[in-house]
């Protein structure tokens, strides 16, 4: 790219109106003065080869991915990132000068940075983690956690046969259970992850049973809507540390902009209000 090249970057997804990513990129750009822009893009699933081909050619170094493209994305890439390639899925695209598309998944290294950021030190090799659902973002999660040092990632789900899932994909230190074993596992977790969509404003309750639930374990919901969701309220008044979600948002959005803007931005308190703010 000549230096008189404006970078373009965006997030491609259908829908696409909801995503927060535009927001988010925008004010980095502005914060650190920089040229470029990042837009959003509704382009549907029958589109999704045609138009990655094309983006590159209209000047875009790279796009973030949302639902439903980033399975199907893997199939268009010419690299992708080991992580990724495990993980089954793709949520950031770089074009290289040569118009090769390059496919990665950042969502657990956001996850990971998010608690650290709240929990400085905190490591997944404290002990055994709890991961409910067992979507897109929880294999992210799971993969995250497993390469951080987790002795042993439980997840549970209410269909067990996609828990099984996870194991027969990340291996032996993967453990599937029945949903109805929540309460039991909350005990001996020395982490808790929600990576499902209950207890979201417009979803149904995330309904645990929560006796068993003590410090020092960490509880975190990657839901933010509502930033606290009762899942995290109930944990503080139980005296454990919380994390909410929209920092895994934010941080797992610094290696896209990073590779394409040519710059490291700050994940800090002005990027989480101007996020947040309606």
């Amino acid at each position: 790219m000549s230096k008189d090249t404006i970078p373009l970057a965006g997030v491609i997804g259908d829908p696409i109106s909801h995503s927060l990513s535009p927001r988010l990129h925008a004010h980095w750009l502005k914060r650190y003065g920089l040229r470029g822009h990042y837009v959003p893009l509704h382009i549907n699933h029958a589109d999704l080869p045609e138009a990655l081909r094309m983006l590159p050619r209209m000047g875009f170094v790279g796009v973030n991915v949302t639902i439903p493209h980033k399975e199907l994305v893997l199939s268009i890439a010419d690299t992708i990132t080991d992580r990724a390639a495990l993980i089954g899925a793709a949520n950031t695209l770089t074009f290289t000068a040569n118009d090769q598309i390059h496919a990665d998944n950042t969502d657990g290294m956001g996850f990971l940075s998010n608690i650290r950021q709240t929990l400085p030190g905190w490591t997944a090799a404290a002990g055994p983690a709890l991961v409910l659902g067992s979507g897109g973002a929880a294999k992210a999660i799971v993969s995250a956690l497993i390469s951080d040092g987790a002795p042993v990632v439980y997840v549970a789900n209410r269909t067990r046969a996609r828990a099984d899932g996870l194991k027969e994909q990340f291996g032996a230190r993967v453990s599937p259970q029945d949903w109805t074993r929540i309460p039991d596992l909350i005990g001996e977790s020395a982490l808790i992850v929600n990576t499902t969509s209950l207890g979201m404003t417009g979803q149904a309750p995330l309904s645990l049973d929560l006796s068993h639930l003590s410090p020092p374990t960490v509880v975190t919901d990657i839901v933010y809507s509502p930033l606290q969701t009762e899942l995290l309220q109930e944990a503080a008044r139980r005296g454990c540390e919380t994390v909410d979600g929209i920092g895994m948002l934010l941080h797992q959005a610094v290696l896209g902009f990073e590779r394409w803007f040519s710059y490291t931005p700050m994940v800090d308190n002005d990027l989480r209000a101007a996020i947040l703010a309606t």
